[in-house]
């Protein structure tokens, strides 16, 4: 995605990117990051 590790808790944090918490760090599917990017492609295309 090429983004920073905060700008992904702050989307996790925010409800844009589902993510699952593991003992103290968080998990994110992978089908969860390739939806985000295809809706993120057809907003500003």
């Amino acid at each position: 995605m090429r983004v920073s590790k905060m700008t992904v808790y702050r989307m996790v944090h925010g409800g844009d990117l589902p993510a699952v918490r593991v003992g103290r760090s968080f998990r994110v599917p992978e089908k969860a990051v390739h939806e985000y990017l295809r809706s993120a492609f057809f907003e500003t295309g």
